[in-house]
């Protein structure tokens, strides 16, 4: 139980939060919006469809087989890694352990593979791609020293101190949107260059909507604030603690991504029963790229 001493200070720090983030939401320039972005709207989701049909995508329809995916979690040991959402016990770990799911289904990982977990940050894909797969694996975060340290690449994603055609697969889970500024299409380039011919790249979640958005918790951000992209509407969501979330419109992701992938054929997958693994799930969009030249 708490004592009444502890409630108080609880409440004070609860309501000195809710000033800091009405402080740093008013500082924020227009447009911008008290919310989450509705993303997961059906609704939405069919018109984003619709429009990336209409700009000549490759959009195809993908089903989960949920007995795999329960057959993967049996194999993978979550509970090995405590540190990674409890090892397994917390919440939006479901999810998680979908993404990593269905990136290693997609890029079709074998003992052959060099693969790459860009902006991994000690998430423990790579452990289990490497036991269940016997791939030679490599995590990739700008939070780790510049360079290659054993099997830890440290540094820019859009900027990799490795050689040219070094690996056969890579793939970012619930990462790609935090990427600022113009880092977005320099990884782009970047992986056009790192891939083998055939070598392949997996992000998912790929966040589409129907507006070139920009979702952020203006509570973590510093009292300079960011400078956000000029055409991007602010969607200012309380509890998110993350500075920066892109969620590309049909004709941003043509601009910034299929304008830039060079020698990477690219297909946009489309779940379709994410919700059957858990309600909590959400990945809708995966984005698919295969090296040709």
């Amino acid at each position: 139980m708490l004592t009444q001493i502890q409630k108080v200070f609880r409440q004070a720090k609860q309501i000195k939060r809710a000033l800091l983030w009405n402080y740093s939401y008013a500082t924020l320039r227009e447009p911008k919006i008290k919310s989450w972005v509705p993303h997961d709207d059906l609704g939405i989701q069919e018109g984003v469809i619709k429009e990336l049909k209409k700009n000549d995508f490759n959009v195809i329809k993908f089903e989960i087989n949920v007995s795999d995916y329960k057959h993967y979690m049996s194999k993978a040991g979550y509970h090995k890694f405590p540190g990674y959402y409890d090892g397994g016990k917390a919440g939006k770990f479901i999810e998680k352990s979908l993404e990593h799911y269905l990136a290693a289904k997609l890029l079709n990982l074998s003992k052959d593979d060099v693969y790459i977990d860009i902006a991994n940050a000690d998430a423990p894909s790579l452990e289990i791609y490497s036991k269940l797969y016997g791939c030679t694996v490599y995590r990739q975060d700008l939070i780790f020293s510049e360079g290659i340290h054993g099997n830890v690449i440290g540094g820019d994603a859009a900027n990799m101190p490795v050689k040219d055609e070094f690996a056969t697969k890579m793939a970012l889970h619930c990462s790609f949107e935090h990427f600022e500024q113009n880092s977005d299409k320099g990884f782009i380039k970047e992986a056009n260059r790192v891939l083998k011919k055939r070598g392949k790249l997996c992000i998912l979640p790929l966040y589409l909507f129907n507006q070139y958005a920009i979702q952020t918790d203006p509570s973590v951000l510093s009292k300079r604030g960011m400078a956000f992209e000029s055409d991007a509407i602010l969607y200012c969501a309380k509890g998110y603690e993350n500075r920066h979330g892109r969620f590309y419109d049909v004709l941003h992701f043509v601009d910034r991504i299929r304008n830039n992938q060079g020698d990477l054929k690219l297909t946009i997958y489309v779940v379709q029963n994410e919700k059957e693994i858990d309600q909590s799930c959400h990945v809708k969009f995966v984005a698919f790229f295969e090296k040709t030249g």
